[in-house]
């Protein structure tokens, strides 16, 4: 379930309400009055909420959903169990967009008092001019907060925490001894879209970030809030200027990015990772235990822990080294001689 500090609660609305908002028809219509109080992934739905099933390798797992509903395609509405209601579309993941969208409302900062009554601020913080702090925020005690820095409603700030001027925190759990530098933005959206009867539209990002103890986050970066759960950083990393983390991602503790690294979304990174320069990983990509991402590297797969890898694809680094090798020697050979 979405974190009520940061969404409005705005269910809940009966299935055939969500047939009309997303030209979806029911399977039965005798399930029109079933009332749907919340969104969820395929995985963790419940019998008060309603999901999405558009890849058919997940038809397995919605035989055993515990789901109330379901945005399914017509051809494959064989494979809802007993109790799940169908909601039968072409375009199911636009149908779990819209129904998001209809059950929840971000939480946003509103009124003319730059720091809300209800936030609450433990003693010796320190707020530069033109902060603005959200209803129900919570900041710990000797916490810097620096100009014009807008801290959303909801979000909790740890002790002795540096946020910079410009910085704009939202739908965050943070804790103590936390560096945000200027202009990083923490909590907006993650990057979702899909395909809609009207083109493309937005899929609501639900989840929140976590910041863990004694976590940097350099100047201009950017992490976004998950999809559904959490965007998570993991203690003591350390995250260079002009990075960007995705939805979803979950980085381990005392990991180190170096400026342009850029983290798609759903990684798994272990503990101690470190990534060169301008490195990018795509997404749903697992980066083991103390691996070591080159600069400029583009990963595409797994890599197991321990390993270096750098190059495009990223791969092992002696690998890289000798078709390098291999590369420059033929490049350097003369017409008609022999390799």
């Amino acid at each position: 379930m979405p974190d009520p500090r940061f969404f409005e609660d705005l269910g809940p609305v009966t299935l055939a309400e969500l047939a009309g908002l997303t030209d979806a028809q029911l399977a039965d219509p005798a399930t029109g009055a079933r009332a749907i109080s919340a969104v969820s992934v395929l995985a963790e739905a419940g019998a008060e909420m309603v999901t999405f099933v558009s890849d058919r390798r997940l038809l397995a797992q919605l035989r055993e959903t515990r789901a109330g509903a379901c945005f399914i395609g017509a051809g494959d509405v064989g494979a809802l169990p007993a109790g799940c209601a169908g909601l039968v579309t072409a375009l199911p993941q636009a149908g779990y967009a819209l129904a998001a969208e209809r059950l929840y409302r971000p939480r946003i900062s509103t009124g003319e008092a730059r720091i809300d009554p209800g936030a609450k601020l433990e003693p010796d913080v320190k707020l530069g001019p033109g902060v603005v702090i959200g209803a129900g925020a919570q900041i710990g005690r000797g916490t810097r907060i620096g100009a014009n820095t807008v801290i959303g409603p909801g979000v909790a700030i740890g002790r002795d925490c540096q946020i910079s001027a410009n910085v704009t925190i939202g739908f965050a759990l943070i804790g103590d001894r936390v560096r945000v530098l200027a202009n990083a933005a923490i909590g907006e959206p993650g990057f979702g879209a899909t395909v809609g009867t009207r083109g493309l539209i937005d899929i609501p990002q639900l989840g929140r970030v976590i910041l863990q103890d004694g976590v940097s986050v350099g100047a201009n970066s950017c992490v976004d809030r998950g999809a559904f759960g959490d965007t998570m950083i993991g203690e003591n990393t350390k995250i260079d200027n002009q990075v960007h983390i995705a939805h979803n991602v979950r980085v381990g503790r005392n990991c180190v990015m170096a400026a342009y690294t850029g983290i798609s979304g759903s990684v798994v990174i272990g503990d101690g990772v470190q990534f060169g320069g301008r490195a990018g990983v795509a997404d749903h990509v697992t980066i083991g235990d103390g691996a070591r991402i080159g600069a400029a590297a583009a990963v595409f797969k797994d890599v197991p822990p321990g390993e270096t890898w750098t190059g495009f694809p990223a791969r092992p680094i002696k690998r890289w080294l000798r078709e390098t090798a291999w590369l420059s020697r033929m490049a350097g050979r003369k017409e008609g001689e022999q390799p």
